[in-house]
């Protein structure tokens, strides 16, 4: 079952009302005690944090604003080739910095005049239906932390470039900010966990992994794609099936590796109409249906 925070690293709030992330022995930054100590301090923010009040100001240090400067400089050289028209429109009319790593306050400022959407911290993991249930209300939610120095085109887990790079340009389109609110409605009007869990497989294999064709070509309209320096240069090889609600829903996949199976939209138009349409009407009973159909 995916939910956009499901790989994070754990979080632990101790006794002394200290937060701990938890990170595994394999992650780039787990001998690293400066950045650690930042990861535990940049958790705390979020876990402090009141909804309605403004998302504190994380610490980045030179070196991680360095680490943004040089994977968003690539990832737009990479955007102009392979990303759709749409989703550059809405990177263009948001304007994010490319030096330094804009404050979750910050990208909200921008995006809501734009779609309304603001940005919610995350520390870790957030419940299924609650990430994906704000959604409806034009709230995101967001990790603050960026990436380990030492692999800066590498994340083991969604860092601040998936969530802003990846989400943010995305969410300053009107179409695909409206693709994103009908998710979240979705997410509220179903009941049964496994009504739950489709819907967010489809999400997954469209505004996380969706591609669409555009002028003659395989474009990448997912925020997963578009966020990953290596996957969005080996997508187009990848074993590219048409949009296909029962598949989408039922699929499973492996979150630690590129995802070899993707659903090509033919157009914004058609993806609008299947996937907005299935989010916009879909309840427990035709999701059933749905889902049986794959028996």
């Amino acid at each position: 079952m995916f939910e956009e925070a499901q790989y994070f690293a754990p979080v632990a709030a101790q006794e002394d009302g200290s937060v701990v992330v938890e990170l595994a022995s394999s992650h780039p930054g787990f001998a690293d005690p400066v950045y650690r100590a930042r990861r535990n301090a940049i958790a705390a923010l979020a876990l402090n944090h009141r909804p309605g009040t403004p998302i504190p100001a994380a610490e980045y240090t030179e070196q991680e604003h360095q680490v943004w400067a040089a994977v968003t400089r690539e990832l737009a050289v990479k955007h102009a080739k392979y990303a759709t028209a749409e989703y550059l429109a809405g990177a263009e009319r948001l304007g994010l910095p490319h030096e330094r790593i804009p404050q979750l306050e910050e990208v909200s400022r921008l995006l809501e005049p734009l779609t309304g959407f603001r940005y919610l911290p995350a520390a870790g993991l957030v419940p299924l239906r609650d990430f994906y249930g704000v959604l409806a209300d034009g709230f995101f939610h967001s990790t603050q932390y960026i990436r380990h120095h030492s692999v800066p085109f590498y994340t083991p887990e969604p860092d601040v470039i998936h969530e802003v790079v990846g989400h943010a340009n995305a969410l300053a389109s009107d179409r695909y900010a409206a693709l994103y609110r009908l998710a979240g409605q979705a997410a509220r009007r179903v009941e049964s966990e496994e009504a739950l869990e489709f819907v967010s497989k489809v999400f997954w294999f469209t505004l996380e992994f969706g591609v669409m064709r555009e002028a003659g070509e395989l474009r990448a309209y997912g925020a997963g794609i578009l966020s990953s320096y290596g996957e969005i240069e080996e997508f187009r090889g990848m074993d590219i099936r048409s949009l296909d609600l029962a598949a989408m829903g039922t699929t499973e996949y492996d979150i630690t590796k590129y995802q070899d199976v993707l659903f090509c939209a033919e157009s914004l138009e058609h993806l609008e109409d299947v996937v907005g349409g299935f989010w916009a009407t879909c309840d427990d009973d035709t999701i059933a249906k749905l889902a049986a159909s794959r028996i």
